[in-house]
């Protein structure tokens, strides 16, 4: 029997992360849960999931960022998801489409909320297709 993959989903908003979570269940993965920043980075180090969804703003307005950097110091090779309303409250837009964007950013993908659960699954399965081609790669 193959082993899920494991996926953090961290988010403030309960209903977000309760959709979110339903969604990857349903698609096949092991969801862990984390409401913010501080229980997203104990969930991180102790559970090292094969990818990682955050909300770009929790506790502070930067929490996001915080976490993708810290997910790709600690595990590079974890794909890591951004999430933002950022773009419809600010009309800001923030991407992670040039290699200049993703060098900053660090995350492996930003989407914006809210997002089709289909659409999140598909790039799920997109990134995690690629991390494991790579790896097979490398041996």
């Amino acid at each position: 029997m193959t082993k899920r993959k494991t996926i953090l989903v961290a988010d403030d908003d309960p209903d977000v992360r309760m959709q979110l979570a339903l969604a990857l269940d349903a698609a096949g993965y092991e969801v862990l849960e984390a409401e913010g920043q501080e229980s997203a980075e104990e969930v991180l180090l102790k559970s090292h999931p094969d990818l990682c969804i955050f909300d770009l703003m929790m506790e502070e307005m930067d929490s996001g960022f915080v976490l993708c950097h810290e997910a790709k110091r600690t595990f590079p090779d974890t794909p890591v998801i951004l999430l933002t309303a950022v773009t419809s409250q600010t009309g800001i837009d923030f991407t992670s489409q040039t290699p200049e964007q993703r060098a900053w950013v660090k995350a492996d993908l930003m989407l914006h909320k809210p997002v089709l659960s289909e659409q999140l699954v598909a790039r799920v399965r997109q990134l995690l297709a690629a991390r494991e081609g790579s790896a097979a790669g490398a041996q």
